[in-house]
């Protein structure tokens, strides 16, 4: 395959709002030993990426400070070693950075294939969520069939890939969403109650079910407190993001009273062998469900890659449902 010495991309120009979006010309990247190069598609517009514009969210040493931690497309060279695929396989591939642009590179192992049945910008929607769902709620949140399980912003891009493979494994799911349409969505994705937190008290609604096994948790702040409530003895609360702050005050007593465990990650700092290791377990245990059509993810909205500011406005005013994704090719 020809490859281009160029190659648009879409960058941060300066931290700040999304007008600091701009495109830009940069050198096509070359795949080291272990990666592959990616002639995308289409790219998910994750919060990660409003943070990295932000400035509260560097890129880890050795990345593309160009945005985009997802995206799919085809294999478009092979660096060193790599014989897991082929030049021109159909991918879709968690990522570094970098994809805002025609081209991205990745390691080799943290590509899958595309599913069956689904289009690239769907495609292009799901690594970045599932392998944060897949490595918080069942590998260190250790959600089981059975088990009640709340999860904050039910109508976001990892909120509905949650209450999906939470229902498709047996969990009994709850979701927290700000809209009687979101909560619709929660309940039409698998959600036994979607609670509309702008007029009912998810605490209340959880310690009446008897107390959350497992809740994740975006926000923070003043809802870290009132998760240790709504959880059951022994539960345990998983943290992925502070959009409302991360210092808080917590009762310690109750922690050790009632056994409650608190932990969480981020995804993009991990080894590529933990990353490795999810995308063995999303090849086994979700992609068959997603090619058999038993789940699938949410799309709000696909925009131009040159109109990544508006996906990004998009995304900010949390009016959006499901994933934002932008075009590429």
């Amino acid at each position: 395959m020809h490859l281009p010495k160029t190659m648009r991309v879409v960058e941060i120009s300066q931290y700040g709002g999304p007008e600091v979006l701009q495109s830009a010309t940069r050198p096509v990247p070359q795949p080291g030993p272990g990666q592959i190069l990616i002639r995308l598609s289409h790219a998910g517009v994750n919060r990660p990426d409003a943070l990295q514009r932000a400035g509260n969210y560097a890129p880890p040493p050795g990345a593309s400070p160009i945005p985009g931690l997802e995206g799919a497309g085809h294999v478009a060279a092979l660096g060193e070693g790599v014989t897991r695929w082929q030049v021109g396989d159909a991918v879709t591939g968690l990522l570094p950075g970098g994809g805002y642009a025609d081209y991205a590179v990745t390691h080799a192992d943290h590509a899958l294939p595309v599913p069956k049945g689904l289009s690239m910008a769907q495609a292009a929607a799901l690594c970045e969520t599932y392998y944060t769902v897949w490595t918080n709620v069942f590998m260190r949140g250790g959600l089981k069939a059975g088990e009640r399980f709340l999860v904050h912003g039910g109508s976001s891009g990892i909120g509905t890939t949650a209450i999906q493979l939470a229902a498709l494994r047996g969990a009994q799911v709850f979701a927290t969403a700000g809209s009687p349409v979101k909560c619709e969505t929660c309940k039409a994705l698998g959600a036994e109650r979607a609670i509309n937190y702008r007029d009912t008290d998810y605490v209340e609604v959880m310690k009446a079910e008897g107390g959350a096994h497992l809740i994740l948790d975006m926000v923070g702040g003043p809802y870290m407190a009132r998760n240790l409530d709504a959880l059951a003895d022994d539960g345990r609360l998983v943290q992925i993001a502070f959009l409302q702050g991360a210092e808080m005050q917590l009762n310690m007593t109750q922690l050790m009273t009632r056994r409650l465990t608190i932990t969480g990650s981020t995804l993009r700092p991990q080894s590529d062998a933990a990353k490795a290791r999810i995308a063995e377990a999303l090849l086994t245990e979700a992609w068959p469900h997603l090619e058999a059509g038993r789940i699938a993810p949410v799309m709000d909205s696909v925009y131009p890659l040159d109109k990544a500011a508006e996906a990004h406005a998009r995304l900010e005013t949390s009016e959006h449902i499901g994933k934002i994704v932008l075009q590429v090719a």
